[in-house]
């Protein structure tokens, strides 16, 4: 996903950038298409490259971003065992049975 927005945005940026160096200097020996089309599929390739780099990075992680945002919120930082997790669990169990019934 991020080589693809990379690529869009290295095109339009790669368009803009050479429309304005082909208005500036001219187009050169190569033609007006060829010299634009250069700058815009090198501006794409650098871009998606940095930017699939990033979302590789980014979403390194064995957990969903969703569950791992959840996780990192709701737990204390200390470490418990399976048993007192599982009595938390139960608890919150119970009092999520406790305000179904009362609502």
């Amino acid at each position: 996903m991020g080589a693809m927005m990379g690529g869009g945005v290295g095109l339009t940026i790669g368009f803009i950038f050479g429309s304005y160096s082909i208005l500036r200097n001219g187009s050169g020996p190569r033609g007006l298409l060829a010299t634009l089309s250069q700058y815009m599929l090198s501006s794409a390739a650098t871009f998606s490259f940095f930017l699939a780099i990033g979302s590789v990075i980014r979403n390194d992680a064995l957990l969903p971003p969703h569950i791992e945002a959840a996780r990192l919120q709701l737990l204390p930082p200390l470490v418990r065992s399976k048993a007192e997790g599982a009595m938390l669990v139960r608890a919150r169990w119970d009092a999520e049975r406790a305000r179904r019934t009362t609502a």
